[in-house]
């Protein structure tokens, strides 16, 4: 992780204005897109739990 941000580092060192927003706006963008996936791997996960849940009281409780 270091070693990451000092190569980041020494690239907007490097880069001039707009060149420096354009790729922190980059790297926000996957941020929030990271974020993004993780969320909705964590819905799927439940809503996928809460159907087996759902499954197992209706084999277990008498039906109508």
């Amino acid at each position: 992780m270091t070693l990451r941000l000092s190569i980041l580092a020494a690239l907007l060192l490097s880069l001039h204005g707009c060149a420096v927003v354009a790729v922190v706006d980059t790297a926000a963008s996957v941020a929030v897109g990271t974020v993004g996936l993780a969320a909705d791997a964590a819905i799927g996960t439940a809503r996928i739990a809460g159907k087996a849940v759902g499954a197992a009281a209706d084999a277990v409780i008498p039906g109508k």
